[in-house]
């Protein structure tokens, strides 16, 4: 069991008051556990929007390398047609 090493105080509305009282029975723990608990887990929505923007980027890139990835085998196997067409024209003489 640990001990509280410092108290920290947080201003609050009735309202919020009660919703925090009524989560922390609900959850079947402490007011101080709900409100340490919710403080770790916080990630404030900036930093979301820039794991959004970043999973976009992301993703945008693996599209992008598979277009090009494509767009060099098709340009490889036009070569390659073109390659078999002078080749037959150099046979036929010309």
């Amino acid at each position: 069991m640990s001990t509280a090493t410092a108290r920290i105080v947080v201003q609050a509305t009735p309202a919020e008051k009660r919703a925090l009282v009524a989560k922390a029975k609900a959850l079947a723990i402490p007011i101080a556990e709900l409100m340490r608990r919710g403080a770790k887990e916080y990630q404030p929505a900036e930093d979301k929007d820039l794991e959004r923007l970043a999973e976009a980027a992301r993703d945008a890139a693996e599209r992008s390398v598979k277009s090009i990835d494509d767009a060099l085998a098709y340009i490889e196997a036009s070569n390659k047609r073109i390659a078999r067409m002078e080749a037959l024209r150099a046979r036929k003489g010309g």
